[in-house]
């Protein structure tokens, strides 16, 4: 199944995309929230489906989509997790996943404008492969990491380089501004990616190809990835875990690239759809 969340952003509706075709089932009464998913939710709504094949409402096309689930507890990310991205920056190889997070309200719809923060001047993109996370998680083997998947996501980590990297402390200041986490245009349960460690994902800005990578290529796997993360946190149902960016970004050329209002980034993924992003400078109204 594909889910999608559709309308004005907050009051947004639960859908889901069948054969790229939006539909609404907001009268299932069910909400893609911690809840849903621990609550068997997707077994639900496949049941809803069947029952109601050929008569769910469609969504017009023309309708905003918000992220494909309600804000989750937290948003996760890994650094460093392609070693050609890791090679751009200077950096060395992790011997470990780097982990960081991402502020929740950070997350906007896949086609929402991003918005240059007040003071920024290395304002980046990063495509990524994002888990969703199905069930509560600790400390989970490696084996069984992937029964607790509920699906994936595509997502744009947006990042300021300054802040994350010059203003002292962790990554996380550069990395949560608002809308610095457009994710969607849908979220594509474990079972509609055949391969997850074949999964082609690339980025555009202004129509010119800066990323093309491959989930193959990462240093730690997904499965490993849920693991890991499990034994220093809980993981809830609706989490994401955003795996890495390869090669590409704004800051790995020389001189450095950066986002600027009236650019446009265009990003997609193998099974996970596409996006595309406005950007547009801070303004205080």
């Amino acid at each position: 199944m594909k889910l999608i969340r559709f309308g004005e952003f907050g009051k947004e509706k639960s859908g889901v995309q069948i054969d790229g075709v939006n539909y609404d089932v907001s009268s299932l009464g069910l909400n893609y929230d911690e809840q849903f998913f621990e609550n068997d939710g997707l077994r639900k709504l496949q049941e809803f489906l069947a029952k109601n094949a050929g008569q769910l409402p469609v969504v017009p096309t023309e309708t905003r989509l918000g992220a494909p689930f309600v804000r989750p507890s937290k948003i996760v990310c890994i650094g460093l997790n392609y070693k050609d991205h890791a090679e751009e920056t200077g950096s060395k190889i992790p011997a470990e996943p780097i982990i960081f997070m991402k502020s929740t309200t950070a997350l906007v719809g896949p086609h929402d404008t991003i918005v240059i923060p007040k003071n920024s001047q290395k304002t980046d993109w990063e495509v990524e492969f994002c888990i969703v996370i199905g069930k509560k998680a600790s400390y989970v083997e490696e084996s069984d990491a992937l029964d607790y998947v509920a699906g994936y996501v595509l997502h744009n980590d947006v990042s300021e380089r300054e802040f994350q990297i010059e203003r002292g402390g962790t990554w996380d200041k550069g990395k949560g501004c608002d809308t610095f986490a457009p994710m969607g245009p849908f979220m594509a349960t474990a079972d509609e990616i055949p391969d997850i460690n074949n999964v082609r994902l690339w980025l555009k800005v202004n129509g010119k190809t800066y990323q093309d990578g491959n989930t193959k290529n990462l240093i730690f796997s997904v499965p490993f990835i849920v693991s890991y993360v499990s034994q220093f946190m809980t993981l809830l149902p609706g989490d994401v875990i955003s795996t890495g960016t390869p090669a590409g970004v704004g800051l790995g050329f020389n001189p450095p690239i950066y986002l600027k209002a009236g650019d446009v980034v265009e990003l997609g993924a193998d099974y996970l759809g596409e996006a595309r992003q406005e950007v547009v400078a801070y303004s205080k109204a």
